[in-house]
């Protein structure tokens, strides 16, 4: 399996999520999506702010109504995709991330950053509260520390964000790249099959209560059992074998 990148590259504007910036986004998410190879995807950004959220030239009362909903929309649709697509998506994050740069961050499934990273939700500050982002960090972090961030606009530092949830991993700067291939590399060697199973169950038992979260998976893991990579799998295991994974 291999790993696909997407490189937020307009480090000039500080990666801002304009509207043409989430329209290729999305594109690039669904690229290789139906590939049988694919086995994840890792945003990462150029230069020192990883994104500095919604383009605030296209939110000016120069713009009307309609043309401030398209951004919302597609930006509310970018970040639901990333949670659908049947692979995991890694945030390998090197720098700041602000407002839907920082939902982007909240949004991925695991979320890698290096130590000078920080992450905040300003907008209260620009009299535009984060509302929009305050989805995906209230899902992410604790009640009390999201709305403490949503409130105040102040960053949290890579070791907070570690500390409360936010992100998987913090490691020097040096060794990103390496973290991030070391879990990326991990996730290629299994079945795409079984991952995109696993990742769509995940998200929707997360939303339900205990019984329910268990009468729906239990059914999930006896379904995984016919698909043909789960039977491969278990005869590997038993064998002591590398498994050969379908697809």
């Amino acid at each position: 399996g291999f790993c696909r990148n997407i490189i937020l590259s307009n480090p000039r504007r500080r990666n801002a999520l304009s509207l043409s910036m989430l329209r290729s986004l999305r594109e690039d998410l669904l690229h290789d999506v139906k590939s049988k190879e694919l086995r994840v995807i890792v945003i990462s950004a150029e230069g020192p702010v990883f994104c500095s959220g919604h383009d605030l030239k296209e939110l000016s009362s120069e713009d009307d109504v309609k043309h401030h909903s398209q951004v919302f929309e597609i930006c509310a649709e970018v970040m639901t995709l990333i949670q659908k697509l049947p692979v995991p998506v890694i945030a390998k994050v090197n720098g700041l991330a602000t407002a839907a740069g920082c939902q982007l961050v909240a949004s991925c499934d695991i979320a890698v950053a290096s130590e000078k990273s920080q992450f905040a939700t300003p907008g209260v500050n620009i009299g535009l509260f984060c509302s929009t982002p305050a989805v995906a960090l209230g899902r992410s972090l604790p009640r009390k520390v999201a709305l403490e961030m949503l409130f105040t606009g102040e960053p949290l530092s890579a070791q907070e964000a570690l500390m409360h949830g936010l992100v998987s991993k913090v490691v020097p700067e040096d060794k990103l790249e390496e973290e991030t291939m070391k879990i990326s590399q991990k996730i290629c060697k299994s079945s795409k099959s079984v991952l995109a199973l696993g990742k769509a169950t995940f998200y929707r038992q997360m939303t339900q209560d205990l019984d329910t979260a268990y009468k729906m998976t239990t059914q999930v893991m006896v379904d995984n059992l016919t698909l043909r990579d789960g039977q491969e799998g278990i005869e590997a295991f038993i064998q002591k074998r590398k498994p050969v994974w379908s697809h």
